[in-house]
């Protein structure tokens, strides 16, 4: 085998490995995701292990190709920078101060009664439509602390508007009679998702 032919089959391996390492990156993102919204039982501690040590080695490798080591860098840092917001959360988590956790924990003495005071723009036990309101609220509220956003300026009533904008806007746009909202993560940000329910 010639210096060419070996240099492009390594290439061509290191260009298969680059694009695993982007794939199980992008899961084990959500699987943090998962975790940290309490949908995954458990730390992905040991995918996040394998993925380190695959860094790891490739560091300690010779890339000779110039896109190629830039894409690993670029991976690199990623992996790196997901790390220390994972280690960050892990930790609150651990002593306690994890603002999700805090927030619903609070929330629970609520519901038992525990509390005072109700929660901003609080609402009557009987008050269906803003029980609905306040369930997104919690739900988006506690899956923007989860991924790392910032909440100090996130109110009902703010969310509540965004709601009735698009509500309003789908609603002229497919003639729908009824638009529900859920909360869903993509891509480590938080979304509201409609879905629409034409008229009969």
């Amino acid at each position: 085998m010639t210096d060419c032919s070996r240099m492009r089959d390594e290439s061509m391996e290191i260009d298969e490995e680059l694009r695993i390492i982007d794939v199980k990156l992008k899961q084990l993102l959500r699987d943090y995701e998962q975790y940290f919204l309490g949908v995954r039982p458990r730390e992905p501690a040991n995918a996040r292990a394998e993925l380190q040590k695959t860094m790891i080695r490739l560091s300690n490798s010779q890339i000779r190709n110039t896109g190629e080591r830039f894409r690993f860098n670029t991976l690199n840092a990623q992996f790196l920078t997901h790390k220390r917001r994972w280690d960050d959360i892990l930790r609150k988590i651990e002593n306690g101060s994890y603002e999700r956790h805090v927030f619903k924990a609070n929330l629970h003495e609520r519901e038992r009664g525990h509390a005072t005071t109700p929660p901003p723009g609080g609402r009557r036990s009987s008050d269906k439509a803003n029980s609905s309101q306040d369930d997104i609220f919690t739900r988006y509220l506690e899956a923007a602390q989860a991924c790392g956003q910032k909440t100090e300026g996130l109110t009902r009533e703010k969310l509540q508007r965004v709601i009735d904008k698009q509500t309003t806007a789908i609603q002229q746009k497919m003639g729908v009679k009824d638009v529900k909202f859920r909360v869903e993560v993509v891509n480590g940000k938080v979304k509201l998702k409609a879905k629409a329910r034409r008229a009969a």
